[in-house]
């Protein structure tokens, strides 16, 4: 089968793998698209697959680039890598933390573009809130501090309370 006949073929699976889950999405050119994941912790993870002349591929933004305790937070990101399907965490030039893969367009299925998208949303959404308590925590800490005091909401901080609290009655 010539390569411009599996990639159109590809292209289409994935366009239909993104309506039959009925995911947010755009097409950015002819073998593009950008999707929407909406998670938990991480609330969307913007992915773009990118269908080529021999492999689909997979890029979707975790997190900008760690405030602090960079050497952490890469050494955590490596060590998940060793238990990734299909995609691994990557920084780009400006430090910002990616999920990135690629596979041959011949295992391209309705099945691998399901499995592919889920394994992005899962290891963006559960890593989520572990690169935020390594690579943010003094911002963390001050916004809730900030916060406590002026009786704010500390709504979409809770996931850190636990942590945040314990430091607090250290400082003490």
């Amino acid at each position: 089968m010539p390569d411009e006949v599996v990639r159109e073929e590809a292209m289409g699976t994935v366009v239909a793998a993104l309506e039959e889950a009925d995911l947010q999405w755009k097409r950015l050119s002819d073998y593009s698209v950008m999707v929407t994941l909406p998670g938990t912790r991480k609330l969307q993870t913007p992915c773009r697959i990118d269908v080529g002349e021999h492999a689909l591929g997979v890029h979707a933004f975790v997190a900008r680039n760690p405030d602090e305790n960079h050497e952490a937070v890469y050494r955590w990101l490596l060590e998940r890598n060793l238990k990734l399907y299909g995609v691994a965490f990557a920084v780009d030039h400006n430090g910002d933390i990616y999920l990135d893969g690629r596979v041959s367009l011949s295992s391209v299925d309705g099945a691998e573009v399901d499995r592919l998208l889920g394994s992005v949303l899962s290891y963006a959404d559960d890593s989520f809130n572990t690169i935020l308590e390594l690579g943010f925590a003094t911002s963390i800490r001050k916004e809730w501090e900030w916060r406590t005091s002026r009786g704010e909401s500390t709504r979409n901080l809770e996931a850190f309370r636990g942590w945040l609290e314990r430091d607090a009655a250290t400082d003490s």
